[in-house]
């Protein structure tokens, strides 16, 4: 699992069938004390996360399971929207941290 921060949302009027009714958002990947890290991604959302966010996202084969038995593309998806992080070098919550 990692953390990232929903940056913005993603608007497709033609997609692959299976993805008809998900939400896709943009996604800045996040370390454990909330800072930025790389790039950012595409996810599908399960839980209604908005910008602002900071939320719990799965990639790789782990990216299907939400939405098993139908085989789903994807490389990643939110799986839970984050109140707190304790962390051993600290606890912060998601609107205590800057990331612009």
């Amino acid at each position: 699992m990692n953390l990232g921060k929903i940056t913005g949302t993603v608007w497709a009027t033609r997609k692959d069938t299976s993805l008809k009714g998900q939400r896709l958002l943009f996604l800045q990947p996040q370390s454990f004390s909330g800072k930025p890290v790389g790039g950012r991604i595409v996810a599908l959302d399960t839980v209604d996360a908005g910008v602002g966010d900071t939320v719990i996202y799965v990639s790789s084969t782990e990216a299907t399971i939400p939405f098993q038995p139908n085989l789903t593309p994807t490389d990643a998806t939110i799986v839970g929207i984050v109140d707190r992080v304790d962390h051993r070098s600290g606890s912060w919550k998601p609107q205590d941290v800057e990331t612009s």
